[in-house]
């Protein structure tokens, strides 16, 4: 009796692993297919990475001021600048340029001339264009 009880055991132990196997192979086949299969089509090939720099930013009464600390140069045509006044009162757009003038490597500073009075706070950011990313976003007092 307890020979059968065994043998009926080991039966049905038997029949889980075939299954789980095939499962884990057609798991597998898939996985590999969609990963080959995106290398193929290049999906994903497109990406610009974002340049790692550091800027910082400071304003006058007359032009907002970039200066490069560090990191990866920039070519000028790739980034856009967009100015913002940031008084509580008003949020109006004081300044949209689509590339500046100026190619910015450490140490390289490039400025920007405000078309009119300037308010006292303004917002400032600096859009790398290929990869669209911010690279600075800040608020200062001129």
């Amino acid at each position: 009796m307890i020979e059968q009880i065994r043998t009926r055991i080991d039966e049905a132990d038997r029949a889980v692993s075939p299954v789980i196997g095939v499962i884990l192979m057609v798991a597998i086949t898939v996985i590999l297919a969609a990963v080959i299969g995106s290398f193929v089509l290049g999906i994903g090939g497109d990406l610009q990475q974002t340049p790692q720099v550091r800027l910082s930013v400071s304003g006058s009464p007359d032009a907002v001021n970039l200066t490069h600390d560090g990191g990866d140069s920039l070519s000028g045509e790739n980034l856009k600048l967009i100015v913002d006044n940031a008084t509580a009162s008003n949020t109006s757009n004081i300044i949209t340029r689509d590339g500046l003038d100026d190619d910015l490597s450490t140490g390289d500073r490039t400025s920007a001339r405000f078309p009119e009075s300037t308010p006292s706070k303004i917002s400032v950011r600096v859009v790398h264009k290929p990869s669209d990313s911010l690279l600075v976003d800040t608020t200062i007092s001129v």
